[in-house]
């Protein structure tokens, strides 16, 4: 009999996988708060007009495209960024300014998977929205950055790569190109560590642009050039400024970007960029709101989650995260099934005072539920026997017990999981 495997490009997810997920999320979401980011979340399918009008008919071609039962074509979503410019254009008016949104979600991309890269992946969107001041993208680069501190990086582990889509433009109005070459030029910028240095030469030869033009230019542009300087004098308030490097290499693939360029790159393992954004103050008016300045970044889970493998110092976090995620409060022990009935009501009682319970569904010996508390990695065992309504509670990290009542057991776990487990309970 023939097996069903998954959809080349999209993931099952084990209740291991889900734990590293779910780590993944929840620090992206806790750092998002301490910025005062509210949450939203944009539908998973929006017309594909939407994506023509941002990037072209090109854009299809990454798609997953299809017909609704009447005929109109639809896509599941490959970013966030269209359907916030479309929220934002359609509510701007209900919120203060800037409005400061982040987003957590599924997004599709027909590409051909590699490592690093699914056609199915989640991610983390960050955006100020109403503000055009360079604080904003400072802002944003900070958030970056404390995303990755938080999940255990280090100066050394990371840096941001920093540019500015204005540098270019000014080069191409300084060499007389004019204004309909920029997107191909860009897009050659933006290839050029990917690609032989010979292809390079000849598509910027196409356009009337020597290699060794874009060489001099790039050697020129520095942290001291004045475009960047609201950045720097913002970030190194904040002492942050150390993990940016200047590299006008960095312009992002996408056409709407206007100003400020980032991205997120791994210094140790050789992986595509972690996070990227900038400054898009155009994509509103673009589809057919008012223009409101805006700027942004995306962090995908993908990347990051091969990243935070291979960094033993991130490590540590997540296997911490992974045993709270895993570990029981308490387990109940029958060892007497006539009183299976009183065990089950403390079970629903220490679960509705917020204690992580489990017990055996049917009769075993209580070696054996023994075993299974340790193995559910259960801090307290509690036995049921024929003394009910006496209990014995075990902590099994002490490797000590004491006799209570029944009913004094929810209030004296949840008590004591409050506290660390460190040496015994005290009679």
């Amino acid at each position: 009999m023939a097996t069903f495997q998954t959809v080349k490009g999209f993931r099952d997810f084990y209740p291991e996988d889900c734990v590293l997920r779910n780590y993944i999320f929840d620090v992206w979401r806790r750092v998002a708060r301490r910025y005062a980011l509210s949450e939203y979340e944009a539908p998973i399918v929006e017309f594909t007009d939407l994506y023509r009008k941002k990037s072209g008919d090109e854009i299809t071609g990454q798609l997953f495209c299809f017909e609704d039962k009447k005929g109109r074509e639809i896509s599941l979503r490959p970013e966030v960024t269209p359907s916030l410019a479309r929220m934002a254009t359609a509510r701007q008016r209900h919120y203060g300014k800037p409005m400061k949104w982040f987003q957590i979600g599924s997004c599709f991309r027909y590409e051909e998977p590699q490592k690093g890269r699914t056609r199915e992946f989640n991610q983390f969107n960050a955006d100020i929205i109403g503000d055009a001041a360079a604080s904003a993208d400072a802002e944003l680069i900070a958030l970056a950055i404390d995303v990755m501190l938080e999940f255990g990086m280090s100066k050394e582990d990371f840096v941001i790569r920093l540019s500015d889509r204005r540098l270019w433009t000014h080069f191409l109005e300084e060499i007389h190109i004019g204004v309909e070459k920029t997107p191909a030029f860009l897009q050659i910028i933006d290839r050029m560590e990917k690609v032989p240095e010979s292809v390079t030469a000849d598509k910027l030869q196409a356009l009337g642009i020597t290699l060794d033009q874009v060489k001099a230019f790039m050697s020129s542009a520095s942290e001291s050039h004045p475009v960047f300087a609201p950045l720097q004098e913002n970030l190194s308030a904040r002492g942050l400024w150390t993990y940016v490097k200047v590299d006008p290499g960095i312009v992002r693939g996408l056409a709407y970007y206007t100003g400020t360029v980032f991205e997120v790159f791994d210094l140790k393992h050789g992986l595509r960029a972690v996070a990227g954004g900038g400054r898009y103050d155009n994509l509103c008016g673009l589809l057919g709101g008012n223009d409101l300045p805006c700027t942004g970044f995306a962090m995908g889970d993908v990347v990051l989650g091969e990243m935070l493998k291979q960094t033993p110092h991130a490590q540590m976090a997540i296997t911490d995260f992974m045993l709270k995620s895993f570990a029981l409060d308490a387990y109940i022990i029958v060892a007497d099934e006539s009183v299976r009935h009183h065990a089950l009501a403390s079970v629903q009682a220490l679960r509705s005072a917020g204690v992580r319970t489990d017990y055996g569904f049917n009769p075993q010996k209580v070696g054996k539920q023994f075993q299974a508390a340790e193995d559910k990695k259960a801090r307290y065992a509690v036995l049921f026997g024929s003394e009910y309504p006496q209990v014995e509670v075990k902590d099994l990290t002490a490797r000590t017990q004491k006799p209570m009542k029944a009913d004094e057991l929810s209030g004296f776990i949840l008590e004591q999981i409050q506290r660390p487990a460190l040496g015994p309970l005290i009679a």
